[in-house]
């Protein structure tokens, strides 16, 4: 049974796309099958990945509007077990190409469908906007991780999210919950950052992971190198983080999926 989690904030620089790359790249390298779909016309995730995107013959643009199967668009990435749907530029028109078809947000959801038995998680990295995009994403995902930067304003940020959240919930996907929220670029030396933590923790209770992402130079690196940070520098303060994040992730993912047995 394949789970799908999308990856979001409207808002952009909390960590979004660093965050969908390393839990896709530690669960894949927990032995789980792994496909992560770079939904953002910037392309961010791909590069990460090291991909060269001049080089695509297929994307997410081709996938999503010309139709084009999702499981002859993907590349491989250097981390074994972790399949990729890359993004170009071409995407940033995807918006406006979709909006006048029918079943506009449900495209990415239908694409999908096909590639369930060959991943056991599929990760989407949507764009800092709630646009048709995003709402795909929303559409296609039965979890979603946000990634939140332990800033002033960030509760305020994610108000606008969580409504948009409940309407997709209420008119598109009562499927959708929100799986996993993730404090990023957290410096625990400030007084700020513990401030911030504790106000998302009572706003969101359970929802908030215990496991917070500091603020690494590693992690910034590691994508100008097209490598995830598990191959970069796994015993950094950054892949130590996320790897555990990810073991939560797959380890919930694992028990929700796991059959029910009778008892006696």
């Amino acid at each position: 049974m394949t789970t799908v989690y999308a990856i979001v904030n409207q808002k952009g620089g909390v960590g979004k796309t660093t965050t969908a790359i390393n839990i896709a790249a530690y669960t894949a390298l927990a032995g789980a099958r792994t496909l992560l779909i770079d939904l953002d016309p910037q392309g961010n995730a791909t590069s990460g990945l090291g991909i060269n995107r001049k080089s695509l013959e297929y994307s997410t643009y081709e996938v999503l509007v010309e139709g084009h199967p999702l499981l002859e668009s993907l590349v491989e990435t250097p981390i074994t077990g972790l399949s990729l749907l890359p993004a170009t530029i071409d995407l940033a028109g995807a918006e406006l190409e979709l909006m006048p078809k029918i079943g506009r947000d449900s495209y990415l959801r239908e694409a999908i469908e096909p590639a369930t038995d060959h991943f056991d998680l599929i990760f989407i990295d949507a764009p800092p906007s709630l646009g048709i995009l995003t709402v795909n994403a929303l559409v296609a995902a039965e979890g979603l991780i946000i990634p939140l930067q332990a800033e002033f304003y960030a509760l305020e940020g994610i108000s606008q999210l969580l409504r948009t959240i409940e309407l997709v919930r209420q008119r598109l996907n009562p499927k959708l919950e929100i799986a996993k929220v993730i404090l990023t670029m957290v410096d625990s030396r400030t007084r700020l950052s513990q401030q911030v933590a504790d106000e998302v923790r009572q706003f969101l209770g359970d929802k908030v992971s215990a496991i917070e992402v500091p603020r690494n130079v590693r992690l910034s690196e590691a994508p100008s190198h097209g490598l995830p940070i598990a191959l970069y520098d796994p015993r950094s303060r950054g892949a130590l983080a996320y790897k555990k994040i990810a073991e939560e992730i797959y380890g919930q993912t694992r028990t929700r999926s796991r059959p029910r047995h009778a008892t006696s």
